[in-house]
């Protein structure tokens, strides 16, 4: 079972430029952050991604995964609607389920946005989370629910950052990820934000939630946020 370390694109992701390739056993870097070190081995965007931003060549051990590879994989484990519509988000529950780690291992992922000055590692960027957005109103709750999801396979979410962050994982460094242990969770409150879940079908096979997003009740959704944040005994918050 593997160790990934996933990288995104927050301000504070080049901290990892100088880390030992170990303990990592697999590096997914998201949309830019290709460019931060040269060692990943795959690279996630969505289709939209410009192609002047893609990197000029692969390695032999590296891979693109597109829309195609992930909504199916993300599918599996909730789709977009509950899972979350950032590319974080994605990453986490594509590595999930197509690696089977036992750990994962965020960085540059905090979906914080200062007022003034750069909001990602290569200056300005576009805040993904704050757009209007029926999947992302409590992005506290979506990395709950990623949480109790990894959980469930024996899997550790840790966020490497020591920023304030909008994930609530537990705080690890590059020295302590590979023994990091899942959190508890409370089994009963997970159980029932699934057959909430189930009973309110929310899926979107396509992964093009927003083309449907007239049928989501808001109440609904945020009353679903309320049960997987209730399913985080030990809430580990950003300050």
């Amino acid at each position: 079972m593997t160790v990934v370390l996933i990288l995104g694109s927050g301000p504070n992701v080049v901290n990892c430029r100088d880390w030992s390739r170990a303990p990592f056993d697999r590096i997914v870097a998201i949309n830019n952050a290709w460019a931060v070190r040269p060692d990943w081995d795959d690279l996630i965007h969505p289709d939209d991604f410009p192609t002047e931003r893609m990197p000029s060549g692969l390695r032999p051990n590296q891979r693109v995964i597109r829309a195609a590879d992930y909504v199916p994989m993300q599918n599996t484990l909730g789709g977009f609607v509950y899972a979350g519509g950032t590319m974080a988000f994605t990453a986490s529950y594509w590595a999930l389920a197509a690696l089977k780690p036992r750990v994962i291992a965020v960085l540059g992922c905090d979906m914080v946005y200062a007022g003034a000055g750069n909001t990602h590692f290569y200056g300005k960027g576009t805040a993904d989370p704050l757009r209007e957005d029926v999947t992302l109103r409590s992005l506290e709750a979506k990395s709950a629910r990623l949480m109790a999801m990894a959980a469930r396979q024996k899997c550790a979410m840790v966020n490497l950052s020591e920023d304030e962050s909008r994930l609530i994982f537990p705080r690890a460094t590059a020295a302590t990820a590979a023994t990091a242990t899942p959190l508890a969770m409370d089994k009963t409150a997970v159980e029932a934000a699934l057959a909430e879940e189930r009973r309110l079908a929310y899926y979107v096979p396509s992964g093009r939630y927003w083309k449907e997003e007239e049928r989501f009740d808001v109440t609904a959704v945020d009353a679903l946020d309320a049960l997987w944040l209730r399913s985080a005994l030990q809430p580990q918050r950003g300050s």
